[in-house]
């Protein structure tokens, strides 16, 4: 799992080269200042190796760790627990930093929430720094996506996901992705009770890195 670089919704210039009739180009704007309105979209993308199965929420606020964590609940009502109804363990491998940082408190709280809520045990393995580029995420699943969408201006919020679900490869790839219309304000302070809470067992090779997190109802 990982964000997407963020998109200008709006009549912008997109990198790359689109067919059109002659002398009927799409015109879009001369410089690249948010539409007030529209603002801009946060692709943030979860893919599922085994299925060759992307799906991506589309956030319209702040990329923050809830934000992560709510992308992963939507996923797993969607399309996680139809395809694995007898899954009770979640691996997740994701970068080091960003909103899903290997030390951001809010993620690892918000990642006990979801444990609790969905009764499973969620592993979580982030790359060490400077290899975010070995996450799979980038090369099946992002660059698919930025192709299907070169020289086309992401008109609308409805235009970027309509072009995210039709991106498909000749390896059998499918995308289905959603609109989360939700705040997820920055700043948010996780108070040291808040973090004991979380039951949080580090693995004995890098635990800054990788850990599980366990419903609070199991003993550690």
């Amino acid at each position: 799992m990982d964000t997407k670089k963020k998109e200008l919704v709006g009549d912008f210039k997109n990198a790359g080269r689109e067919w059109s009739r002659h002398g009927q180009p799409t015109r879009v704007r001369v410089h690249d200042f948010a539409d007030k309105t529209l603002g801009k979209a946060i692709p943030y993308g979860i893919y599922d190796l085994t299925a060759n199965l992307g799906w991506v929420s589309v956030g319209i606020d702040h990329d923050t760790a809830a934000f992560a964590a709510a992308t992963i609940r939507r996923w797993w009502h969607r399309l996680g627990q139809l395809l694995y109804p007898q899954a009770r363990e979640l691996l997740i491998t994701a970068d080091g930093g960003g909103s899903n940082s290997c030390r951001s408190r809010l993620w690892k709280v918000s990642l006990q929430a979801l444990a609790n809520e969905l009764g499973v045990t969620i592993h979580v393995c982030h790359f060490p720094p400077g290899t975010s580029k070995w996450n799979k995420i980038e090369h099946r699943l992002f660059s698919q996506l930025s192709l299907n969408w070169r020289g086309k201006p992401l008109m609308s919020h409805t235009v970027l996901i309509e072009l995210i679900t039709h991106t498909t490869t000749t390896s059998g790839l499918r995308v289905e992705a959603e609109l989360d219309p939700g705040h997820y304000p920055t700043g948010v302070r996780i108070s040291p009770e808040q973090f004991a809470a979380v039951n949080l067992v580090p693995a004995d090779f890098h635990g800054e890195w990788n850990y599980t997190i366990c419903p609070s109802a199991t003993v550690k």
